[in-house]
């Protein structure tokens, strides 16, 4: 369910952009959408005195702020400038794929065959649609989408790993209070070089944006990701393009062809295979500060074991309560 409402939040990301774009430039909106989701993490960390990840965990967070922080909002912002919301569902389309191999090199797992045929099936399913609906023009954000792919897998992945040994909302909270003294002053700048002219849309967006797809979205995204492991969570992501053509249709004005509700009902069937596809048991080995800890039995694709209780301070957290 949380990932399903993760899903949900993500579905309205590229809609969100298009609106934040008629009235501010493509790096403005990266960076402006950055601080403000930094500012409420770093306010919801200090107030409940969330004690500063361990060092061994800083790695991950950096690979998240890269991918998901920075990384994908400003690849995917900057393809939306010349790409439609169709052609850009693309890229959804494709994640699950990367985000599951990617977690299969991480954490040692193989999905069993099954599984990969779903996600192939429903990823192929996803990307004919998004295709057709953008009439199967290539466009010159495709670089910018294709490395918005890779990046974002790679933070999907370590996230989904991080968010077994601390709650999700201070994965993604850490890492966005991580690149404050990066885009405090990159707003900055980019709101001095790019035209600006704020209307109700723009704000509206870059509100969304910030709370909904930076923080909330990725909040619950990630605890999806740790109860029911990496690769089968992001098998969800198979339904985010066409919600988010639903959104461009309602909010953007697009025109939806018939083939939505066929290809809708052909993706669902492919993530209730994904759902129930038995996968081999795998192991995952985590490095502490004094070397390789016992291996840890993983019964689900993915599936990140729980390290602590969660009335208790994040495993491998320091223990001085510093804000």
């Amino acid at each position: 369910m949380l990932a399903a409402l993760g899903v949900a939040a993500f579905s309205l990301t590229f809609p969100a952009t298009a609106w934040a774009l008629t009235g501010l430039g493509p790096w403005s909106v990266t960076t402006c959408r950055v601080v403000l989701a930094a500012l409420i993490a770093g306010g919801a960390l200090a107030a409940l005195r969330v004690p500063v990840p361990d060092r061994r965990h800083w790695p991950g967070l950096l690979v998240v702020a890269a991918g998901v922080v920075v990384g994908f909002p400003l690849l995917t912002t900057l393809a939306l400038e010349t790409s439609t919301t169709a052609h850009a569902a693309v890229v959804v389309g494709l994640l699950p794929l990367t985000t599951a191999a990617f977690s299969a090199v991480r954490t040692g797992v193989r999905p069993s065959r099954v599984f990969w045929a779903a996600a192939l099936a429903g990823a192929a399913v996803v990307i004919a649609f998004a295709v057709q609906q953008s009439g199967g023009a290539l466009t010159a954000g495709d670089l910018y989408l294709f490395g918005a792919l890779v990046v974002c897998a790679a933070g999907y992945t370590e996230g989904g790993r991080l968010a077994g040994h601390m709650p999700g909302w201070q994965v993604i909270g850490w890492a966005l209070v991580g690149c404050l003294p990066l885009s405090a002053p990159g707003a900055v700048l980019a709101l001095a070089g790019e035209d600006v002219h704020l209307g109700g849309r723009a704000v509206a967006g870059l509100l969304w944006l910030a709370v909904g797809s930076q923080f909330v979205g990725l909040v619950v995204w990630y605890r999806g990701m740790a109860a029911i492991g990496v690769a089968r969570a992001s098998q969800l992501q198979l339904a985010q393009p066409l919600l988010t053509l639903v959104w461009s249709v309602l909010l953007l004005g697009e025109t939806l062809t018939p083939a939505a509700p066929i290809a809708a009902v052909a993706v669902l069937v492919c993530i209730g295979v994904t759902q129930r596809a038995r996968v081999p048991a795998g192991v995952v080995r985590a490095s502490g500060p004094g070397g390789t800890r016992t291996a840890e039995t993983v019964e689900e694709a993915g599936r990140i074991p729980e390290t602590a209780d969660p009335n208790r301070s994040p495993a491998g957290a320091n223990q001085d309560n510093r804000p």
